[in-house]
């Protein structure tokens, strides 16, 4: 069984750039797992493959593969020196400055607790919401989330980190139960020509739908 071609982003004979679905797995955890990972699915099509980075389970867009050893090799050389991800999500509350940026500092592995900046702008305000865009040059576990829940504006329906009664009301009055965040774009010089490489992942129709749901009410 091979990955849908319209969910392939891009594709040379170094790279592989594919969106993520929400609910999908990039590798095998420590746990079972109901479906094949994302790396599993793709490694059919694509042997030898290897994972650059991953997104939380929950979290969808891009995602980039190297298909070649040299092209992992030095991406993982430069440590993602120049990487920068741009994500969307819905936050609990209306922010009240129309960008910023949060500074704190967070795990990183092997590494202690080190730096983390979350730069952000908001792209719309709702009654008790706010749908944000966020650009991060680390990218340390659950950076977007611990961080905007660390200024009172935790990811809408996030589990681990978000405010429990809130997200029980807007569970109950729109059906939804998983948060939104979405890798919208990744930009980063090829590991091999140097080239300045941009690759948009278009929002998922139910992030959409929300959004404009919102904007309705």
């Amino acid at each position: 069984m091979s990955i849908a071609p319209d969910r392939i982003l891009y594709e040379d004979e170094h790279l592989l750039a594919v969106n993520k679905l929400s609910g999908e797995l990039v590798v095998k955890g420590a746990g079972k797992v109901q479906k094949l990972p994302l790396f599993d699915f793709l490694q059919t099509d694509y042997p030898g493959l290897r994972v650059l980075h991953r997104l939380d389970f929950e979290t969808s867009g891009v995602v980039l593969f190297a298909k070649t050893k040299e092209a992992e090799a030095k991406v993982l050389n430069t440590k993602f020196e120049q990487w920068e991800k741009t994500y969307q999500c819905l936050v609990m509350g209306r922010i009240n400055r129309p960008s910023g940026a949060i500074r704190k500092k967070l795990p990183a592995r092997g590494r202690g607790v080190v730096d983390a900046e979350t730069l952000y702008t908001v792209l719309d305000l709702f009654a008790n919401s706010s749908y944000v865009e966020c650009v991060i040059t680390t990218g340390r576990f659950h950076q977007i989330r611990k961080h905007f829940a660390g200024i009172e504006h935790p990811l809408v329906l996030d589990k681990e980190y978000g405010h429990p009664k809130f997200n029980q009301l807007f569970k109950q009055e729109l059906g939804y139960n998983k948060f939104f965040l979405h890798s919208t774009s990744l930009s980063f010089p090829h590991p091999i020509t140097g080239k300045d490489m941009v690759i948009d992942a278009p929002l998922p129709k139910a992030f959409s739908a929300l959004i404009k749901k919102l904007r309705s009410l």
